[in-house]
């Protein structure tokens, strides 16, 4: 699998991007507020997710670009706050 991978949640709150078999960025927006979540798996359940993720075997994932990734990120930078 070449990485990054681009993925977004179909509610369009969670943008993620895989960058390698153990590691991910997520964009998470929540009303007025984003947060940028970056988890480099340490624990099964953080593994497992990634696997789901990448593999989407339930369809709970949409594959993006990485430009739709990036386009998202200066959104919400100009027009919502950073949740601490």
């Amino acid at each position: 699998m070449n990485f990054p991978v681009y993925k977004k949640y179909t509610n369009k709150l969670s943008f993620f991007k895989v960058t390698s078999p153990d590691s991910f960025e997520e964009i998470k927006i929540t009303g007025n507020y984003y947060s940028i979540i970056t988890i480099q798996a340490k624990i099964l359940p953080e593994r497992n997710f990634i696997e789901d993720l990448l593999k989407n075997e339930q369809g709970n994932w949409v594959e993006i670009s990485a430009k739709e990734y990036d386009n998202k990120l200066n959104e919400v930078k100009t027009t919502k706050k950073l949740l601490l």
